[in-house]
């Protein structure tokens, strides 16, 4: 697997927030979202090294932690995900695995953090062939499905104005089953001052709906920085 970095910090998002955890990040992505905020570890990159499944499990052990997040760029476009989940299950590692819902293996997994992209993730603007790509693979609502289906979950939506919290209700409605208490709300943002101004309007509707806010804990605790 192609690896831009291993680190152990905390979550900051979601169902699990503060508990430490290593953290791999891999390499590479079948979407081109215009905000992506790593960019170093998306479809861009020429960052990371190679590492087989043996030494990134050594290589998370040496932290100590009994939790691991599996994140990217999107893990599930590497078939050693499979194996890796395996090794560090045997080792009674709990798993979270962040994806972004469009692709799927057979993984050992004690969380799936799914971010399915709304339409205000698409790349206007940009390359042709990249939002043609982008636009074609961003919104899976039937692997999302088998997903949530198959494992402990949570959904969380990146949204940046009002009217995307329509999108995220239409594509729930044609999702299906998903439990609202699953479902978090996160502000797109790049610093505090953004994230808290954004939620003034996002928790009276997540409130409203029996969903969940999600501040990003990470721009509090460290900023916008990498590997933390």
């Amino acid at each position: 697997m192609r690896v831009a970095e291993i680190f152990q910090s905390k979550q900051g998002e979601g169902l699990w927030t503060g508990v430490v955890s290593v953290f791999v990040r891999v390499i590479g992505c079948n979407l081109r979202c215009w905000f992506c905020d790593t960019t170093y570890a998306s479809w861009r990159s020429e960052e990371g090294e190679i590492l087989s499944v043996e030494e990134i499990v050594a290589r998370v052990l040496s932290y100590g932690s009994r939790h691991v997040v599996l994140t990217g760029g999107e893990p599930m476009l590497y078939s050693e995900l499979i194996p890796l989940t395996r090794a560090l299950a045997e080792r009674r590692i709990k798993i979270t695995i962040e994806t972004a819902g469009t692709l799927e293996l057979p993984v050992k997994c004690d969380l799936m953090s799914i971010s399915p992209k709304l339409s205000n993730s698409s790349p206007w603007g940009a390359a042709e062939s990249d939002l043609r790509l982008h636009e074609t693979n961003r919104k899976r609502p039937e692997v999302v499905r088998r997903l949530i289906a198959a494992y402990p979950y949570q959904l969380k939506f990146v949204v940046d104005a009002p009217e995307d919290l329509i999108e995220v209700e239409e594509y729930l409605a044609e999702l299906g089953g998903a439990r609202n208490e699953l479902v978090f709300l996160m502000p797109m943002a790049t610093d505090a001052a953004q994230m808290h101004a954004k939620s003034e309007w996002i928790i009276p509707f997540a409130t409203q709906h029996g969903y969940r806010y999600c501040p990003r804990m990470q721009l509090e605790w460290y900023g916008n920085r990498r590997g933390a």
